[in-house]
C-alpha cells in the first residue's frame, strides 16, 4: 500500500533524476517495498527536458509520476501543487540535485508514523550535520544569516528553518495550502508559520552534499522571501503579498527618482524638464530590474534579448500607469479634494494599473 510520496520540485534537473529514484529505492525498498512510496516530479517546464526525462523513467517504473507546469514557477508553489496531486499519506518534499540524504527518509518515516514528531526536519546545522561537502561557502554563510532572521521573524525554535527537505503527513500539508504565499522558495517556513498552532517538530542531521551536475536555482534573493513572507503573514488578506512586494520596489524607486532628480538639478544645473525625464528613466529601469530580481524572482526574464523586451514592456506600462495616474490626481484636485490626497490617490490608482499590466504582459502572470 502507498504510504510515501517523495516531492521533487525540478527546473533543470534532468541530468539527476535516475540516479536519485535509484537512491530513493535503495533506502526506502527494505522499509516499503515496491509498491509504499512514489516519486512525484514537478517539474517547471525545464528547458534541458527534465519532463521528458522523468516521463521515460515512469514508462518503466510505475513510481514515478510526473507534473510539467507551464507558466508557473518556484519550488513553494510546486511543493503545494504536489501535496494535493499524490494520496500517500505521507509526503516529503526534497532537492533533485542528490544534496539530500534519501538515506534519512526511512528515519523520517519512522519517527512520523511513531508520533515522535508532526514535522521531520534534515538539518544542515543540528548537531551531527555536515556542510564540508558542500563547497560553497557564500551560500553557507547566506543560509546561516537566513536560519537566524528566520527564526527571529516566526519564533520557529529550530536549527535549520529554512531546510528544504522535510516530511510531514499530507492531509496536514493540504489543509495549510490554500493559506500558504506559494511565492519563493521556502515552503517549510511558510508551512511552519501558517500553522494555527505549534507543530511539534523533529530535527534529523544532514550531511549536506555536493551539487552532482546542474547549477543551483538559489542566490541572494533567497533574503527577500523573509519579506515576502513578513507580508503574508501580516497583510495578505487584505493586500496580495506580490503586490505588496510590487509596492515596496515602486517606493524604493521614488527615492531612487528624487536623488536623480536633485543631482541633476543641484549639482549638474540641468533643466526640470530635462531633470525629470532622466530621473523618471532612471527610476523605471531601477524599477524594472529589481522586480525582476525579487518581486518575480521566480518567473525571472534572463537573457539579453527577454530582458529588453521585459525593460521596454514594462517602461510601456509604467507609462500608461503615470498618465492614470496625473488624470485621476487633477480630476480629484480639480472637485476640491485636498492635494495630498488628490496625489496619493492617483499613486494608488498607478501602481495598481502598473502592478496588473506588467503582471500580464511582462512577467506573464496575472
Amino acid at each position: 500500500m502507498l504510504e510515501l510520496a517523495i516531492i521533487l520540485p525540478t527546473l533543470n534537473e534532468r541530468g539527476n533524476l535516475a540516479s536519485l529514484v535509484e537512491r530513493i529505492d535503495g533506502a526506502l525498498g527494505p522499509m516499503l517495498g515496491d509498491g509504499g512510496w512514489e516519486v512525484l516530479i514537478v517539474d517547471d517546464d525545464s528547458r534541458d527536458g527534465t519532463a521528458d526525462e522523468a516521463r521515460a523513467l515512469a514508462l518503466t517504473d510505475r513510481r514515478v509520476r510526473v507534473i510539467q507546469r507551464i507558466g508557473r514557477r518556484g519550488l513553494a508553489s510546486a511543493a503545494m501543487e504536489g501535496f494535493c496531486a499524490t494520496a500517500a499519506p505521507f509526503a516529503a518534499v526534497m532537492d533533485a540535485d542528490h544534496q539530500h540524504d534519501p538515506a534519512l527518509l526511512p528515519k523520517m518515516l519512522a519517527a512520523l508514523k511513531a508520533g515522535e514528531a508532526e514535522v521531520c526536519v534534515a538539518s544542515r546545522f543540528a548537531e551531527g550535520a555536515s556542510t564540508a561537502n558542500w563547497a560553497d561557502p557564500e551560500r553557507e554563510k547566506l543560509s546561516g544569516l537566513a536560519n537566524r532572521v528566520a527564526r527571529a521573524l516566526t519564533g520557529v525554535d529550530l536549527t535549520d528553518p529554512m531546510s528544504g527537505y522535510f516530511m510531514l503527513p499530507t492531509a496536514t500539508a493540504r489543509a495549510m495550502v490554500p493559506c500558504l504565499s506559494g511565492i519563493g522558495f521556502k515552503i517549510l517556513l511558510d508551512l511552519l508559520a501558517t500553522s494555527d498552532r505549534p507543530l511539534r517538530v523533529k530535527e534529523f542531521p544532514l550531511d549536506f552534499a555536493a551539487r552532482r551536475e546542474g547549477t543551483s536555482k538559489l542566490d541572494r534573493a533567497i533574503l527577500f522571501d523573509f519579506l515576502a513572507g513578513l507580508y503574508d503573514r501580516t497583510m495578505g488578506r487584505l493586500v496580495p503579498t506580490r503586490f505588496a512586494l510590487f509596492g515596496t520596489v515602486g517606493a524604493l524607486g521614488v527615492i531612487v527618482h528624487f536623488a536623480v532628480l536633485s543631482a541633476l538639478l543641484l549639482v549638474f544645473e540641468e533643466g526640470f524638464t530635462l531633470a525629470q525625464g532622466a530621473a523618471v528613466l532612471v527610476a523605471m529601469s531601477f524599477n524594472f530590474w529589481l522586480n525582476n530580481y525579487l518581486t518575480y524572482r521566480d518567473q525571472r526574464l534572463k537573457g539579453w534579448g527577454a530582458v529588453l523586451r521585459g525593460w521596454l514592456g514594462f517602461c510601456g506600462t509604467c507609462a500608461i500607469g503615470g498618465f492614470a495616474n496625473v488624470a485621476v490626481a487633477t480630476l480629484l484636485e480639480s472637485q476640491g479634494l485636498f492635494w495630498a490626497f488628490a496625489a496619493l490617490a492617483g499613486i494608488l490608482v498607478g501602481s495598481v494599473w502598473n502592478y496588473a499590466l506588467s503582471s500580464r504582459f511582462v512577467w506573464g502572470r496575472f
